[in-house]
């Protein structure tokens, strides 16, 4: 296992992302997209958030990150998507044209955690680190 370290803590916190253009306009093509994918390397090279993966599709993007434990995956998307979007606006005037309300990411994004441990393998963990006491499902030791 790959931990990574803070000043006091040691951890191995995973998200994956995906976020949509709003209306799902295929606008993420070219030198547009490949000005995305610098602006999300920069934005969470500034958060210390370590990219694992990703893809910037026409109409979307998937990244898996390695994100550290004091940012909320809310506080992640925040970041990105709205510097990414206020960034875009400012480089390709043309793209307000499309998007006259400044929003150019659709409301909301889908995040799940992923790591190696199962919820099951941690339940089992639990269940056989202290002696059994009292069938319980949150015990003190001793």
């Amino acid at each position: 296992m790959e931990y990574r370290y803070g000043s006091h803590t040691k951890y191995k916190i995973r998200y994956h992302f995906v976020f949509v253009t709003k209306y799902r306009y295929q606008l993420l093509v070219g030198e547009v997209g490949l000005k995305l994918r610098e602006l999300i390397r920069q934005t969470c090279n500034a958060f210390e958030i370590e990219i694992l993966k990703g893809v910037v599709s026409k109409d979307h993007v998937h990244i898996l990150v390695s994100a550290p434990p004091n940012m909320a995956p809310s506080e992640i998307m925040r970041r990105i998507k709205g510097r990414s979007s206020s960034k875009l606006f400012e480089l390709y005037p043309e793209l307000k044209r499309r998007y006259w309300g400044r929003h150019f990411w659709a409301r909301g994004y889908f995040c799940v955690t992923s790591g190696e441990l199962t919820e099951e393998m941690i339940k089992e963990y639990l269940e056989h680190h202290f002696e059994p006491k009292v069938d319980d499902n949150f015990r003190t030791e001793g």
